[in-house]
């Protein structure tokens, strides 16, 4: 008689102690050898498959037995074959399907078929019960162990990419992996700058070395849910509720809002195969429309589409354009580097006002902070006492929570905005001393969003007029521009008075004119001079 083998591992622990789906197979050869079977096909399940995976083999095994009409299912217990009510009509019908069905339970010496005496089958039902029991019974356990482990802060699963778990069964924590972190955040950073579709910041972050736990490229799914997953700003997401985590935060909620707002938007970019320097970055001088660019004969030219009746026609070579953007680097640049101590000395004395209002701001916030959690503690006691309902508490509970986020990240912004102040000032100006020179490194090492990157940073608008590049500098880039172009023109004299704070042309200008409302629009580090060489009030 022909027969077929079902195997199950219950348990991880009974994988590890040497009792696996090869050992129970061994086994059930051997049985099916004894009572003269021949096995055709051997189906198994382990503990690792998932519930829907688990109910697929089995089917696959009363489908494979019903097709090939196989007259016997060889299994080890009771609770190997099926451990729920809703399998048992389908055993029992394939059972009384044939008088020559039968179901060998190896270890239980129990062989039940369409004949068997009413106490058999009783038993079975029985055992059946008790298998159910168990899993339900188990399954209780594990939510109930769950919810603990959430309660202290701790996500029950592996964490995602970027973190590591660390400590003994029972007491395991999850701790940043200095050897993927560095690549989580630089692929929140790539999308939060609304350059990258999924699809590229799939291979951009497979080029850069991100892999699964498994060595494999991770695919765009995948990608898409870690960028949703709020673990990464030190939150937990279970069961579409959302817990405070005791990890340490990968990204700042600011960029996680930013990637969350990209990921719904209708104007995210999408793949596509040619990807240009200067696609969306210059706009014709005729119509104000974007230069199209396209590839002919392995050159890339640039276009008006015409879209307004516009008269530009001539198409211009990328690298002739480009040639023409370097120089707009060039003129950024200050002949005379002992300027920079003057700037760095002005900047800081700007910066002192900054100070003083991000420190009484952060106590202002931190005050906000103290109320709202006295407001939880006796919102906690009020539920305790019964003098709230669990409606209330919840929505409450929710509302102060997220109140405290906001404080808590405004905080974190406060505090280091102070020093991001004076360094945004000091690096905005050695960046524009090394534009071009940073520009060529990267295009020397393919880095086209590098390039792009800079380009944004430092241009405002780029204007092409036939075969003409003409530009507008970014806000801060264009005080540094006309402040670069005072310095460097054949005005300036006495360069040793710069240490002194002075900034004296050869041709003292008329000022008696100028309105105050004019001052904000002039760079911090050219203060106004009278004729008396006094600050002007």
């Amino acid at each position: 008689m022909k027969t077929v083998i079902f195997c199950r591992v219950s348990s991880k622990e009974q994988e590890e102690t040497g009792y696996s789906l090869p050992a129970q197979e061994k086994f059930l050869r051997e049985y099916a050898d004894k009572q003269g079977l021949e096995v055709t096909k051997v189906f198994a399940i382990s503990e690792s498959a998932a519930g829907k995976v688990q109910r697929k083999t089995f089917n696959e095994m009363i489908e494979y037995v019903r097709k090939k009409n196989i007259c016997s299912i060889v299994v080890e217990t009771t609770d190997r074959l099926t451990r729920n009510f809703s399998d048992v009509p389908i055993i029992d019908q394939w059972i009384m399907e044939n008088e020559e069905h039968q179901i060998h339970l190896a270890k239980e010496a129990c062989v039940l078929h369409n004949s068997s005496r009413s106490h058999e089958w009783f038993m079975w039902r029985v055992k059946v019960a008790t298998a159910e029991y168990y899993v339900r019974l188990l399954s209780e356990n594990v939510k109930k162990g769950q919810k603990e482990k959430l309660a202290q802060g701790w996500i029950p699963t592996k964490p995602p990419i970027g973190y590591k778990t660390v400590g003994e069964t029972g007491h395991k924590i999850h701790i940043i992996d200095e050897a993927t972190a560095p690549l989580i955040r630089k692929m929140f950073e790539y999308y939060a700058s609304g350059q990258f579709s999924i699809k590229r910041l799939v291979m951009t972050m497979y080029r850069e070395g991100l892999r699964s736990p498994q060595g494999n490229k991770i695919v765009n799914s995948r990608i898409h849910s870690l960028l949703r997953d709020p673990f990464y700003i030190g939150k937990i997401r279970w069961n579409d509720e959302i817990y405070d985590g005791k990890h340490e935060p990968l990204i700042s909620k600011e960029i996680f809002d930013k990637v969350q707002a990209l990921l719904v938007s209708k104007t995210t970019p999408k793949y596509n195969k040619h990807d240009y320097l200067f696609k969306g970055l210059i706009r014709c001088a005729g119509c104000d429309g974007l230069i199209t660019w396209e590839v002919h004969k392995g050159h890339r030219y640039g276009h008006c589409n015409h879209y307004h009746n516009c008269t530009k026609t001539k198409w211009v070579k990328e690298p002739e354009i480009e040639e023409q953007l370097l120089s707009g680097f060039d003129n950024l640049k200050l002949k005379n580097s002992r300027i920079v101590e003057w700037l760095k000395k002005a900047l800081k004395e700007s910066h002192q006002d900054e100070i003083t209002y991000h420190n009484s701001t952060v106590g202002e916030l931190e005050a906000r902070y103290e109320a709202i959690q006295k407001r939880m503690d006796k919102l906690y006691d009020d539920k305790l006492d019964e003098k709230i309902t669990p409606d209330f508490y919840s929505r409450k509970f929710k509302q102060y929570s997220e109140e405290k986020d906001e404080i808590a990240e405004s905080i974190k912004r406060h505090s280091t905005a102070s020093t991001g102040y004076l360094n945004l000032g000091i690096n905005l100006y050695e960046l524009s001393q090394r534009a071009k020179e940073i520009y060529l490194k990267a295009k020397e090492k393919g880095m086209m969003d590098e390039q792009k990157s800079l380009i944004r940073l430092v241009f405002a608008k780029l204007i092409l007029d036939e075969d003409k590049l003409s530009w507008e500098y970014s806000k801060a880039f264009k005080i540094l521009s006309e402040a670069v172009d005072e310095t460097n023109s054949s005005k300036v004299v006495k360069i040793d008075e710069f240490e002194k704070g002075k900034f004296e042309p050869t041709k003292k200008s008329d000022v008696t004119g100028q309105k105050d409302s004019l001052l904000p629009s002039r760079p911090i580090w050219l203060p106004r001079v009278d004729s008396n060489h006094q600050p002007a009030g």
